[in-house]
């Protein structure tokens, strides 16, 4: 009876005050340092600039769309670090595991609050996107989902490669080599047609780049230049398959109790 009764309290404490208590974290992350935000909205906001200058007006709303999924994507990387930092530095995650707290809680936890510091950015970048050209409601749709699948994803990503790392001093290094390599190489801020024909061998790692997958959907619901409407089911099909993967190998990598 006593463990029935227990289970029911374990329960409860597992209900409704995880997110809200990780939300806080990225909050007070931003609130203590307010740099925490402004990074992620220079750093794009840089790219289309200099891009505005060199490239053909009709491809901006294509690189406002492409520094969304960028910024996104970058959220992987925090967490990397934040995952990282709390397991070998504060040891913090020991404290995580003796309390009613589940791995997939804590997890996602982490990446919902590193997405805290990156809205302020996603939503001017969608606000210029807004008054550079028309979006439909069905557009507005498929940018939400993409962005979100990217955030799961890239967050997965990052917290799997976090399990791998024995010490902070690797984080740095390891989190700008995985990410900056998957955001060079993914067609976000150029259509993926202007690479098939001078540089075929790059297009072809690009198709294997879940952010492809999100740039193309995305490209394709709001008919921007270049588009590949034909091929937008399938890539929203790879899109989900890779974000389920991603969070498979982050669960199965990440060791939650030392043995």
């Amino acid at each position: 009876m006593d463990t029935v009764v227990d289970e029911k309290v374990l329960a409860e404490f597992r209900k409704g005050r995880t997110f809200p208590a990780f939300a806080l974290i990225g909050w007070r992350w931003v609130a203590r340092n307010p740099v925490a935000t402004i990074v992620p909205i220079l750093l794009p906001f840089f790219f289309l600039y200099f891009l505005s200058l060199i490239s053909p007006p009709q491809l901006f709303p294509l690189q406002i769309v492409g520094a969304m999924l960028f910024t996104t994507q970058n959220i992987g990387s925090w967490c990397l670090s934040d995952s990282a930092y709390w397991r070998l530095e504060q040891r913090l995650q020991d404290m995580f595991v003796a309390s009613p707290l589940g791995k997939f809680q804590y997890l996602f936890g982490i990446a919902f609050s590193n997405l805290i510091p990156a809205m302020p950015a996603l939503i001017i970048l969608g606000v210029l996107l807004s008054l550079v050209t028309h979006v439909s409601l069905f557009g507005w749709f498929v940018l939400v989902a993409a962005v979100i699948m990217v955030w799961v994803l890239y967050s997965a990503i990052g917290i799997a490669v976090s399990s791998r790392l024995q010490s902070q001093m690797e984080v740095w290094p390891v989190g700008n080599l995985v990410f900056t390599t998957l955001g060079i190489l993914s067609p976000l801020y150029y259509p993926l047609a202007f690479i098939v024909d001078k540089a075929p061998l790059w297009a072809d790692v690009a198709r294997f780049l879940p952010a492809t997958y999100a740039a193309l959907i995305v490209q394709s619901a709001l008919s921007l230049p270049y588009s590949l409407p034909a091929e937008a089911p399938m890539d929203a099909v790879l899109l989900v398959v890779s974000t389920l993967i991603g969070i498979a190998l982050a669960m199965t990598l990440y060791t939650w109790r030392e043995h």
